[in-house]
């Protein structure tokens, strides 16, 4: 009888423990998920100058005569990319010392993570207010409705990503982390990992791609 199963946890036909294989296969079906998300909004990014504004890199005047600017903002969004891509060799440094039973250098790499994940949701609060209050919301146009779906849709994942990682924080902060279980912490890294992976492809599609 193998460790994992040891501690409760059975492998399966492809030798992986079956929480491992349940993530890997719950990131496959994310990944069809936002790569249709992705399709939709290449899709129909040709027809939005069709349509009213406002646009991502296009300044627009209504027939009102209002005028509006290009709405998209990259120095701050690039900071929090750049601080996401941070976060998954945090996270990977804080399985290292989770394996190795260091507590302290778990708490500090797990703690920089989160602060990291913490911030680009911050990130994108403020900048879908800030769009807002621009004219910019769901119904306005085509562009408001697969920005807000495919950023509103990764940002509730990072979300979800910054609270799982914040309880098993709190977990190891009560030192119930140890090697032994570091595949716990192992799993939501590889959630982790998938979430900015999925960044690293909207960024530039809706950002940088004019």
């Amino acid at each position: 009888m193998t460790d994992t199963a040891h501690a409760g946890h059975l492998e399966t036909a492809t030798g992986l423990d079956n929480r491992k294989l349940a993530i890997w296969t719950f990131i496959g079906s994310e990944c069809l998920f936002f790569a249709s998300l992705i399709s939709n909004y290449l899709v129909h990014k040709e027809t939005w100058l069709t349509g009213p504004g406002p646009f991502p890199h296009e300044a627009w005047t209504s027939p009102a005569g209002k005028v509006f600017e290009p709405i998209i903002e990259i120095p701050l969004v690039t900071l929090g990319t750049a601080l996401l891509l941070f976060s998954s060799l945090f996270v990977v440094l804080a399985l290292a010392n989770a394996q190795r039973g260091n507590r302290k250098g778990l708490l500090l790499w797990l703690g920089l993570t989160l602060l990291c994940g913490v911030f680009f949701v911050g990130m994108q609060v403020y900048e879908f207010t800030h769009f807002v209050h621009k004219g910019l919301t769901l119904k306005t146009n085509l562009f408001g409705g697969s920005f807000f779906v495919l950023t509103g849709f990764h940002g509730t994942h990072v979300t979800i990503g910054v609270i799982w990682l914040f309880t098993l924080w709190i977990e190891a902060f009560r030192g119930k982390i140890p090697p032994a279980k570091s595949l716990n912490l192992e799993i939501a890294a590889l959630y982790w990992h998938f979430v900015d992976v999925v960044w690293v492809v909207i960024f530039p599609v809706v950002y940088l791609i004019k």
